[in-house]
């Protein structure tokens, strides 16, 4: 198994090429592509792993999948670079490393939400506009219904909750009765 930290310079590598080119966006949606590619024929990334295959052949399989599926230069480019390191099979890893990477250079946070029952669009647009002010960053929703909460809702913004479900709500009520 390759260490995290190696995967960590492929993302960081691209991400700074494709944000110094100012297209990081299409990099992400050529990434996305390949994502759904490889998600779609898992034998692809057999193929590119296998020591049986030889590199000529892996050359050509790529080659003909970006004729196929055709992408930036630099995501191409980058693809190369993967196949040529044998780095294939850690796709998916390095492309959620290239999104982390954007999205902390560009002031951008996730804030995954956990809801019991949906929210209006003026709700989610009030939660953004807090979190935002709370986190001093860009935020984008990740939202969950989550059957096991009672009412209310949890967001996690990176390592920080904010629990407001009404489970931890009658938990701090009895907690404050049976102190008092």
């Amino acid at each position: 198994m390759i260490s995290t930290a190696v995967l960590g310079r492929y993302a960081r590598s691209l991400a700074e090429v494709a944000l110094e080119l100012h297209d990081e966006e299409s990099v992400s949606r050529d990434l996305v592509a390949y994502r759904e590619v490889f998600h779609a024929v898992p034998e692809l990334q057999e193929a590119f792993d296998s020591p049986a295959v030889t590199r000529d052949a892996k050359e050509r399989v790529l080659s003909a999948l970006l004729a196929r599926y055709p992408v930036r230069k630099v995501t191409e480019n980058f693809l190369r670079v993967l196949l040529l390191h044998n780095r294939i099979r850690y796709f998916d890893q390095i492309h959620e490393g290239y999104v982390k990477t954007v999205n902390e250079r560009k002031g951008i946070a996730t804030a995954k939400v956990r809801i019991a029952a949906p929210l209006s669009e003026r709700e989610l647009t009030g939660l953004r506009e807090s979190l935002s002010r709370a986190t001093g960053k860009i935020i984008k929703l990740d939202v969950q219904m989550d059957s096991s909460l009672l009412g209310g809702v949890v967001v996690q913004v990176g390592s920080t909750v904010y629990d407001g479900s009404i489970r931890k709500q009658l938990s701090e009520m009895r907690r404050h009765l049976a102190e008092g």
